[in-house]
């Protein structure tokens, strides 16, 4: 398969969005997608943008996930150094 060069500049700016101003976009790819009034290449280049979107916030998503493992591996080791301290 070519790579389109016009969808991926219009990809670059994904990198740029919030998890929320790129799920909300993706919900109106997706709208877009099902209502099927579209030509072949207009469906192609918004489901290349879906996938762009979905990707920047499954990072985004991963993200929070490693912030939330952070705290808590800080949280459980100061509960067990208190812990352990204590004795």
């Amino acid at each position: 398969m070519t790579e389109n060069p016009t969808a991926n500049a219009e990809n670059t700016d994904i990198a740029a969005m919030s998890y929320e101003q790129a799920r909300e976009e993706l919900v109106a790819v997706v709208h877009q997608l099902e209502a099927g009034n579209i030509s072949l290449e207009q469906s192609l280049a918004l489901w290349e943008r879906g996938e762009a979107l979905a990707a920047r916030c499954e990072t985004w998503l991963e993200g929070a996930r490693q912030r939330l493992d952070a705290a808590r591996a800080a949280t459980d080791s100061g509960t067990a150094a208190n812990t352990n301290g204590g004795n």
